[in-house]
């Protein structure tokens, strides 16, 4: 019987379980063209995305923040003799109030917003003595039209100001191993793990959650470790053996899906969102769009390197100076400059008429390791101390001055010296020579900029083929970098010495100087990778956490700070941090522990069930697939998925605009991992569900239901090719009805129907025909079911 959920929301229940079986005649009206084709709504989100996302908090403190202080504080603060027309742009209520002329911002509507109006020197002019970048400008644009987060209170920062540095904050400090506690029920725990959560549910008084079913843990098994569902054989097994009460089975099962080549595929996922791997640059702000054509080399490292369960103080070491690291081999020498890729893959603002174009991409690899490995928002020091955090704008340019003493290596920029100059690649020496096809001819020229007519493609400086990788290495000529005033280039302070951020680095971890003669990236990776650093296996070990249960102990997993929120359990991220160190820095030991807890088998909540208990908050999570492992489940029931690594990339042989070649993508049967992450023209299959845009990096995606996403499912070619392949499947395996709808839902959702789900289907196919369109019909509903898109 269905039924309407309590919320009042458009979703169904069918036995229980949440079905959009109402979209079967949506589906059928849509495949066999009659009837409405509109029928159906998206259930009630698990979470949405507001308006002071992340996503809007970093674009607000890389690109607008710094951009104001630069071209707007001398005439508009609270810090001008005179503010210009009464108007003040260093705080938010400024902007919006506006000064003799009205609002400065209109949020949501660029276009009639003054202050885009002036920058374009439509009846004003500003700033006065020298007009913005078309970059800078289109920033301001995408800022404004987004909504125009701002975070800064009514009153200037400089006049409330307070001594960070004076408040001691629970991350600056190094973990300390904490006192594992008592607890009454000592059958329960399994793990110390479990002794932490049970200790706190006892000390509230609160019963501990039930534990989920053997289906529920080995299918959430299967996802969170490798991105796929069980097949209904596997899940078979794995109910076995966790049914053992020795408990061997569940090692054994968590033992083997470690050692998958596909557990790479999926956790190398997750830490290319923090690299912000792309495969090209994405909108330089003059609408160029150069694609990064050996990127996909950096891909495959990480792929490898989680695999092989690589150290994570070594995997950070090679990402950050594997161009200075000794290697004993050709091969060895080639992957270490591949790991540098890490740094080479910033979204650059258009070089012309940027003159901080060189200290844009420093900015940008300081974001990435700051907020990418350890948790912390750097950026804002570029032009002032950072006003929660004790990180003074000195300390900001002690580590600008190890990246300007590091030459970037991007490649030839679809040879747009507009968008960026032209660098080197690093030449592989073990890697074989990849050829373009025999009758590859690149079609998307070169245009000349002063007329826009296409000229031929200058020819590469190295031979068709040439094993290549994007990366970095050391100038010829370290130094040290100069303050620049409020963020400009050209308005130069004092020199600062190369160094590290003092505030994380207790007195128990002395840092190495900085070598003269080098960038002092060795120094640099030495010190984040110290086993003391406060801050880079809490970051990482939280993050995991947040990958199995749905949400960090820290709940912000890139801000550590006073801007973020404190953890649910101080003790218990210690704690794993402290082991992860002592076990190697080993990624697969972390996982293994945590889900051979009790606490990871527990049956999923959505947190409110106890709002005052914080522990309560970040246990399992009910939560939609990603973009990646959706799609990849839906090739895997429809028995289209090709398990193989795909090899290289669509682009691999084309330095080219993405801008002016139309769309690059092609269908693939390869997992999502290798699919052509162009940025600014992402793969179609996986925008509508969050994917992030990679232009800064992302420790946890958001989560959002909006209408594109039901759309997606109902009317995407990708949706309608695998259902076709899933009822080919279906229809090939019997000739009899009940014996393929029994296939069917344990090909889709691993088990068999129900009885009401049966009589059901045999009324739809007795309404509609047993065709072949009756039968993809069917399955594309089971695919939309949130029993399939979802984990418990």
């Amino acid at each position: 019987m269905l039924t309407t959920t309590p919320s009042g929301s458009d979703c169904f229940f069918l036995n229980g379980r949440r079905c959009f079986f109402t979209v079967l005649t949506v589906l059928s009206a849509l495949i066999c063209g009659s009837g409405s084709a509109w029928a159906w709504q998206s259930e009630t989100p698990p979470a949405t995305v507001t308006a002071t996302s992340p996503e809007e908090q970093r674009f607000f403190e890389t690109r607008i923040r710094p951009l104001l202080a630069r071209h707007c504080y001398k005439c508009h603060s609270a810090n001008s003799q005179e503010p210009g027309g009464k108007l003040l742009l260093d705080h938010a209520a400024g902007l919006l109030n506006g000064g003799e002329s009205g609002a400065a911002v209109i949020p949501g509507n660029a276009a009639d917003s003054l202050l885009v109006q002036a920058l374009h020197s439509d009846g004003l002019q500003m700033p006065p003595e020298k007009p913005l970048s078309a970059a800078e400008i289109a920033d301001v644009e995408t800022w404004i039209q987004r909504g125009a987060y701002d975070p800064r209170t009514a009153v200037p920062m400089a006049a409330a100001a307070v001594d960070p540095a004076a408040q001691p904050h629970w991350a600056w400090s190094s973990p300390q191993p904490p006192q594992i506690p008592e607890v009454q029920n000592s059958a329960w725990p399994l793990s110390d793990i479990d002794r932490f959560v049970l200790a706190a549910f006892e000390q509230a008084g609160k019963p501990i959650p039930a534990a989920a079913s053997p289906r529920t843990v080995a299918r959430r098994l299967y996802q969170n470790l490798l991105g796929l569902p069980p097949t209904a054989e596997e899940l078979e097994e794995a109910e076995t053996l966790l049914l053992e009460e020795s408990g061997t089975g569940l090692i054994s099962l968590v033992d083997r899906l470690l050692a998958s080549p596909h557990f790479g595929e999926r956790w190398g996922r997750h830490w290319l969102d923090v690299a912000r791997y792309g495969e090209s640059n994405g909108n330089d702000g003059l609408g160029r769009n150069p694609t990064f054509p050996h990127a996909w080399r950096y891909r495959d490292y990480v792929i490898a390197a989680i695999n092989q369960d690589m150290p994570w103080d070594q995997f950070l070491r090679e990402q950050l100076a594997g161009d200075l690291l000794p290697a004993v081999s050709p091969a060895e020498r080639d992957r270490l400059v591949t790991a540098t890729g890490f740094l080479a893959l910033s979204a650059k603002p258009a070089k012309a008429m940027n003159d901080d174009f060189e200290m844009d991409i420093v900015a940008d690899q300081i974001d990435l390791i700051g907020r990418g490995i350890l948790g912390v928002s750097v950026a804002c020091a570029r032009c002032h101390d950072h006003k929660t955090d004790p990180i003074p704008t000195a300390e900001y340019y002690a580590l600008a001055g190890i990246l300007t003493s590091t030459e970037t290596l991007w490649g030839l920029a679809a040879n747009e010296g507009l968008t960026a100059p032209k660098t080197d690649l690093h030449v592989l020496q073990a890697a074989e020579k990849v050829l373009p096809p025999d009758d590859f001819v690149e079609t998307v020229l070169v245009l000349e900029s002063n007329t826009g007519l296409p000229r031929p493609n200058p020819k590469p400086p190295w031979p068709a083929g040439t094993p290549l990788a994007m990366g970095v290495r050391d100038r010829a000529k370290p130094a040290d970098c100069p303050v620049n005033i409020k963020g400009s280039s050209a308005k130069k302070g004092d020199v600062i010495p190369r160094g590290f951020l003092a505030f994380c680095t207790p007195e128990s971890m002395a840092a190495e100087p900085v070598n003269p003669e080098q960038s002092g990236r060795m120094e640099l990776a030495a010190w984040i990778t110290h086993p003391l650093h406060p801050l880079t296996a809490r970051v990482l070990v939280n993050r995991v956490w947040g990958h199995l249960f749905g949400r960090g102990i820290v709940p912000v997993a890139d801000e550590f700070g006073r801007y973020g929120e404190a953890p649910a359990s101080q003790e218990l991220l210690d704690y794993l941090a402290i082991q992860f160190v002592q076990e190697g820095w080993s990624l697969k030991s972390l996982i293994r522990s945590i889900v051979l807890s009790r606490t990871w088998q527990l049956a999923a909540s959505s947190g409110s069930e106890h709002p005052t208990l914080a522990l309560a908050k970040i246990l399992p999570r009910r939560r939609r697939l990603d973009a990646e492992a959706f799609r990849d489940s839906v090739l895997r029931v429809s028995g289209q998925l090709n398990p193989e690594p795909a090899q290289g990339s669509l682009i691999q042989h084309r330095d080219i605009l993405v801008n002016l070649a139309g769309n690059l993508h092609e269908p693939s049967v390869h997992r999502s991992v290798y699919l052509c992450y162009l940025r600014s023209s992402l793969p179609p299959e996986l925008t509508p569900f969050d994917l992030p845009d990679f232009t800064s990096t992302v420790g946890q995606r958001a989560q959002s239901t909006i209408p594109a996403q039901g759309l997606f499912l109902l009317n995407n070619p990708f949706m309608h090719r695998q259902s076709a392949a899933l009822s080919e499947l279906v229809r090939r395996h019997s000739e009899n009805r009940q014996q393929r709808l029994e296939f069917l839902w344990k090909q889709v959702l691993q088990r068999a129907p129900e009885s009401e789900e049966l009589q059901w289907a045999e009324e739809f196919h007795g309404e509609r025909g047993d065709s072949e369109q009756t039968w993809q019909a069917l399955c594309q509903s089971l695919l939309m079911t949130s029993e399939f898109r979802y984990l418990d």
